[in-house]
Order: C-alpha cells, then structure tokens, then sequence
C-alpha cells in the first residue's frame, strides 16, 4: 500500500507528493521541477493574456490533487503517517471565526428590527402593528427566492469572493434602515435585504461540507450557527448601549442601532475576503499530502471506499440538469423541508417576540434588552456540547427529537398562561431546546445528499421555502395577545409537533432504505454497475447510506 508523505525540497513551504514505486516524473505530481501547468493540462489550452494567472494556478492545483486522490492504488491508509486532528484544528482555526462572525452580524442585522421597534421605531414611522408585521413578512420573500440563484454564483466563484461581497450589500442595505422616513422605505429596504443576505446560510453550509467529511461537518456548523444564538443576545446588549446615543445628530437611538451595525459589517466584509481560503486543494496553510488526504476523504465520503468489495465509489462533482433533477423529485428532500419550515418557525418566533414579550410583561424597555441574553448563551454553549454528541454517535433525528422535547416543555409553560416568572422561565428552556438544532438538521441534510451539484442545489431548495416559517412565525404574536401570547406559544407547540412527526417518518424511511441497500449490496447488486454509474447515483446508489 503506497503511502503519501510530503518531502521538503527547499527550506520553507516547498513539498513533494510521493509514494514508493510511484512515477512522480510520469503522471506529473508534485515534484521540485513539477511543471503545474504539463501535469493539468493546462499547457495545451490556448494562451491569451485575458487568462488570470492566478485563476489558472488555482485551477492547476486542484487538477494535480484530483490525480493524486483518483489513483487506484491510493486509499486512506496511504495518509496514515498524517495527524488527522493537527489537520484539522488548523482548518478550525481558519475557517471557523470567519464563517462565525459572519453569521453572528448576518442575524444582528436582519433582527435589530426587533430591538428598534422596543425603541420607538414603530411609533416614529407612523406604523400599525399589521404594517410592522408585514415588514418582517416581506424580507423573507426575498430571502428565499435568491438563495439558489446565490448557490449557483458560489459554484462558479469563489467563496472568498462571493461571500464577502454579499456581507459589503447587506451592510450597506442595514445602514439605509436607519434613514427610512416611513413604511414604503421600510419595505423597500426589507426586501433587499432579504435579496442580499440570501446567500449567506446555504453558501456556508456547503462551504463547509467541501472542507469536512459528513461525521464532522455539525460540530463545524454549529460553531457557524452559534452566531445566531450570540447575535440573538448581544443584539439585546448592543440596543441597550446605543439606546444612550438617541438624539445624537438628531437621530433617534433605533436608527443608530442599524447605521452602527451596517457599517461594522462592511468592514469586516472587506477583512474577510483576505483570510478566506476557498478550497482544501489550495490551502496554502496545508502541506500537498494534507491537501490530498482532506480532497480524498470528502470524495468518498458517505459512499464504499473499497474496504468491503473493493469497489471506491467518488462523489460526483459534475454539473447539469441531470444532476440537479432528483432534488425537485426525491419525495425525501420535502420531508425535510417541512422539518426545516417548523424548526425555523420555531427559532424565528422566539428571536423575533422575545424582547416584545419580555417589555409586555412589564420590564421597562433597557431591562428587556438585557434579559435576553441569558437564553441565548445558555443555547449558544448546548449547540456546541450537543453537535459533538452527535458527530461521535454519527445520529441526527435522535438528538433533535429530544431537543424539540425541551422546546415543547418550554413552549408549554409559556401557553399554560401563568405569571411573568414562569412565561420568562419557558422561553429560557425553548431557546435551549430550539436553538441546538439548527447545526444538527442542517447536519441531517448535508449529509443525505450526494454529489456536490446536488447538494449545491439541494440545500438552498429546502431552506428556500423553509424561511417562510420565519414568515409565518412573524406573525405568531399580535399586539392585540399581549401580555401573555398564548395564541403565538401555542402556535410555536403546534409547528414543534409537525416538525417531531416528519423527523419520525423520515427516520424510519431512511433506516428501512438502509437495509435495503445492505441486503442488496450483500447479494451483490452493486456489481451489476460500474463505478461511475454508482457515482452519478449520488444517495440513490445502492452503496450510499443515510446517515439517521
């Protein structure tokens, strides 16, 4: 069994990718004369000077490392002189801040709306509570129509490009709030919003499935969706502090709240593009042969890797309509879009109510801020504890059906409609039951879809139409409820029982698939395809197994 190990050819970054009785000299890998340009191909593609030669570098070293990985006699025993944690704690270290900070500012910008209606916002614009309720409908809207276009960009750029940019428009979009005069610039504004922070979630959670295999990738993304939870409670602290700035400039406290925010993500916008690594293939911060062993465990990821019968099935990483067709066909993939729209129904409906409902129990509007805080850290630390519980049992749908158990508890409590303690004691326990499972459903559906094409497509597909239950949970708590809100509690109990009865349903059609698939693969009926057939099968292949 070769073995690839990095040799150090000069004193510095310089390595080579080799294995005993490996030609490195005849199939062009990495060798101190490797000539990148001869190994890719790319030497007999026509030279003009419109070719970026950066781009081309790029392009070339991704081509060198899918030769390595696609060499027969090439598996994960020949990385075995590598240290896997050392590997990735140094992707941890690089990616993890960067995607974290991004949504931690994504979601203080799109629900500071929350906090600047407690600080008059409604009132200075002349709204009605109906009008409000519809500038929080709309953004949504937008939101969802522009997450697969969003999707598409990302394949075709890069992520370091395309990710900051869309943070540089919806910076931009949240300072312009602070200067609406009414309700048709608050719509206006909404609605671009929605546009530009589109891609944000579903281009992260892919970006993160090309750095990390499917039984690591939740403990990755939670550290990703913790900025909700953070943003969720800062967002409290930060009202609270720029509430002291009203009348500054002669502008109101609420409109300093999205000025000073837009700004701030502007700015780390532009920080971002310059640490961003976009693939493992060229991470300057990896050696060759860590750069190899990382493209070589996702590419086989969730599939045979020829332990068992000998046959190492690729995931497919080819584009078109024949691979983006099974995601609007595969019953499957809208079972989980409900879980989805329930569970976001849920996580909207607290985020967007809490400080609300904490001010109409009679805390005035700075106590309110504060109090939303604890919920939220509380749920920030279980996201993490719960998503490496799940990545060591490899189990999803278990962990979320006792997360949404506390959130019914929780929810539970606040509809029995007692007195302020125990309304404040049952949104504290449905935060820590609803917010852990953000990282793991998304976990859930990564890791069932197969092949990069559908999995770029398939998953702004079902978050889509999944953010319309943060539009329908907009509209959970009328002011005509308050103090207590028992219709909006109850309705957030009634989408945690829809979301608990399809993870049910969908767990049991995964596990019955799955032993199918091992009955069918012991009668050997994967033999009657070749390997690339089995490929362009992605989960439908009979090698594939859901992960449940």
């Amino acid at each position: 069994m070769p073995r690839i190990r990095y040799i150090d050819t000069e004193p510095g970054r310089n390595a080579t990718l080799v294995s005993p009785g490996y030609d490195a000299e005849k199939t062009g890998d990495l060798g101190p004369d490797h000539d990148a340009e001869k190994a890719s191909g790319l030497s007999s593609r026509p030279k003009t000077p419109s070719v970026n030669v950066a781009g081309k570098k790029r392009e070339s070293q991704i081509m060198i490392v899918e030769d390595v990985i696609s060499r027969p006699d090439v598996t994960l025993a020949s990385f075995a002189d590598l240290d896997i944690r050392k590997i990735n704690r140094r992707i941890d270290l690089r990616l993890l801040p960067v995607v974290a900070l991004l949504n931690f500012l994504s979601f203080l910008d799109r629900t500071a709306i929350g906090n600047a209606r407690i600080q008059g916002m409604e009132k200075d614009l002349g709204l009605s509570g109906g009008q409000f309720n519809l500038a929080l409908t709309v953004f949504f809207f937008t939101y969802s129509i522009f997450e697969i276009p969003s999707n598409v960009v990302l394949k075709r750029l890069r992520p370091s490009i395309w990710l900051p940019a869309i943070m540089v428009a919806w910076g931009i979009v949240t300072t312009l709030t602070g200067l609406v005069q009414g309700f048709n610039g608050l719509i206006a504004v909404r609605l671009f919003l929605g546009a530009t922070e589109a891609g944000l979630v579903p281009g992260v959670a892919y970006y993160l499935t090309m750095w990390y295999p499917r039984y690591e990738v939740q403990s990755r993304q939670a550290y990703f969706f913790i900025g909700i939870s953070l943003a969720s409670g800062v967002g409290g602290f930060f009202a609270f502090a720029i509430e002291h700035m009203d009348g500054v400039a002669g502008l109101a406290s609420w409109r300093w709240l999205f000025i000073i925010e837009g700004i701030i993500s502007v700015v780390v916008a532009v920080g971002a593009h310059c640490v961003m690594c976009d693939f493992p293939a060229t991470a300057k911060f990896l050696t060759p042969a860590e750069r190899a062993f990382v493209a070589y465990r996702l590419k086989y990821d969730g599939m045979n890797d020829g332990a068992e019968n000998g046959m190492r099935i690729p995931q497919t990483d080819k584009r078109g309509w024949k691979y983006a067709k099974p995601v609007f066909t595969d019953p499957m993939i809208y079972l989980l879009m409900i879980t989805q729209i329930c569970f976001v129904a849920t996580v909207y409906g607290v985020s967007l109510s809490m400080p609300k409902v904490i001010k109409a129990m009679g805390y005035k509007t700075t106590t309110a801020q504060l109090m939303t805080m604890p919920p939220y850290f509380t749920a920030a630390a279980l996201t993490i504890g719960m998503a490496y519980i799940c990545d060591h049992y490899k189990r999803r749908i278990p962990f979320i059906l006792g997360c949404y158990a506390v959130a019914i508890l929780g929810f539970g409590l606040c509809a029995s409609g007692g007195g302020p303690h125990r309304t404040y004691a049952g949104i504290f326990i449905a935060a820590c039951g609803i917010f852990p499972v953000n990282p793991c459903a998304l976990a859930l559906t990564t890791n069932n879809l197969a092949g990069e094409y559908k999995r770029a497509i398939g998953l702004p597909f079902i978050l889509m139409f999944a953010v319309f239950g943060g539009a329908i949970a907009s509209n959970f708590f009328r002011n005509r409820d308050s103090p207590k809100f028992v219709f909006g509690f109850c309705m957030e109990l009634g989408a945690s029982g829809i979301g608990c009865g399809c993870l049910i349903l969908l767990g049991l059609l995964y596990a019955r698939a799955n032993r199918s698939r091992e009955r069918r693969c012991a009668a050997g009926e994967h033999l009657r395809y070749t390997v690339e057939e089995l490929s362009e099968q992605g989960d439908k292949a009979v090698t594939f197994r859901y992960t449940i």
